[in-house]
């Protein structure tokens, strides 16, 4: 199979873990600071009731229960004869760090009784405003058995946009905080949507550099989806919000990759909503069309991730 021109997440989790690895989505009821009424009320235009996540709490299962049914889907996958299947205890729902210390020191101990069930690494989704000092102790406390990565939303590279969009942070917090968690040894994946109001695509490319001069670890891109119950479904069914079409977002996101580090991870480069929440787009187009097309746009350009990267302005990625 020839080299794609650029780094996605499952070779590299081979190559890390000497085996197939899945995730496990995991929801501690937490809540964020821009939906509590701190910083603001109704979260991110964008973002569902679920939080992105699975919505287990709303039924009824607590983390254990969650992580157990999990493993054992898992299981399931198991193939005679291969490596046992590794797992990633993704705790997905909200902002994971936004809790009292002890709070989510008993949320990280969910895991530690399932480490030797094939559990690889820890993910924990927050926010760059998120991270006081005992949540990065707790962190790294577990770090400690098991690696842990520190999933963090910039979205888009513009503070005023991220006003707009109901994040409520800056860019330099989300550039502050990734240097927080390299210093405690932990993993750091950016988080970055293309194609989001009044964003376009010099916009994506800011974005990308941002990440880039961050030196995140990992990289999670995708498209604008407007979801049901989402502040911005009302805003697309008044016609005033447009959502990328396939071929404009496949462009956009080579400008993105481009400018890139040349060896973070591409953990996603498209969103997979379900199309029970999902009112656009509605692209007939799988997932894997997206990658083939985005190899095809860089190698018809005769580019690769990181041939725009400028190291002048950015830190090596740890």
């Amino acid at each position: 199979m020839q080299a794609l021109p650029f780094h996605t997440l499952a070779p590299w989790l081979r190559k890390t873990f000497s085996r197939s690895v899945y995730r496990v989505a995991l929801d501690a009821g937490s809540t964020c600071p821009n939906r509590d009424g701190t910083k603001g009320l109704g979260g991110c235009v964008y973002c569902d009731v679920e939080g992105s996540g699975s919505g287990a709490v709303r039924d009824g299962l607590d983390l254990s229960d969650q992580l157990e049914k999990g493993l054992i889907r898992l299981a399931r996958r198991q193939e005679e004869g291969k490596p046992p299947i590794g797992v990633i205890a993704y705790f997905q729902s909200y902002t994971n760090t936004y809790v009292s210390t002890q709070r989510l020191i008993e949320t990280l101990d969910v895991v530690r009784p399932f480490l030797d069930r094939g559990i690889v690494a820890v993910s924990i989704a927050t926010r760059p405003d998120c991270l006081p000092g005992e949540a990065l102790d707790a962190l790294e406390s577990l770090a400690q058995h098991v690696p842990v990565w520190v999933e963090v939303g910039l979205e888009v590279a513009d503070d005023q946009r991220l006003v707009d969009i109901g994040r409520m942070h800056t860019v330099a917090e989300f550039e502050e905080s990734v240097h927080r968690i390299h210093k405690r040894g932990l993993m750091s994946v950016g988080h970055a949507i293309l194609g989001l109001p009044g964003d376009g695509r010099q916009g994506a490319r800011a974005t990308a550099q941002v990440l880039a001069r961050a030196g995140c670890s990992g990289i999670k891109v995708h498209n604008l989806m407007i979801l049901k119950r989402t502040q911005l479904a009302a805003l697309w069914k008044r016609g005033e919000v447009e959502v990328l079409k396939p071929e404009t977002y496949v462009g956009w996101l080579a400008d993105f990759v481009e400018r890139l580090h040349p060896d973070q991870i591409l953990h996603r480069i498209t969103g997979d909503a379900p199309l029970e929440k999902r009112l656009a787009p509605l692209w007939n187009v799988h997932k894997t069309e997206i990658r083939e097309r985005l190899a095809r746009t860089l190698e018809d350009r005769g580019t690769s991730q990181g041939s725009l990267y400028e190291p002048d302005q950015a830190p090596t990625t740890p």
